[in-house]
């Protein structure tokens, strides 16, 4: 399937680029980030601890369980903290 992946702050930083199109066989958002991983060194670095890691799928807070039927666009970013 084809994704819009985008990346926000130290993701971004890490991977070099604010977003990107994907073709993946990921079902699932923990192995996108598998997949991701193994394609180069800048996202391994950046997914190096996937429990700092947030993502929403098509605009919705979710969690690493969640499925990617029917997702067009997976958002990454930091843990956001209040201030």
């Amino acid at each position: 399937m084809k994704l819009d992946l985008l990346y926000f702050a130290w993701v971004r930083e890490r991977i070099g680029e604010p977003g990107e199109q994907v073709e993946t066989n990921a079902t699932t958002v923990a192995e996108l980030i598998e997949d991701l991983r193994s394609r180069a060194p800048r996202y391994e670095a950046a997914f190096s601890d996937p429990k700092a890691i947030r993502v929403a799928l098509d605009q919705e807070l979710s969690t690493p369980d969640a499925l990617l039927t029917g997702v067009r666009e997976v958002a990454f970013f930091p843990p956001m903290t209040g201030g």
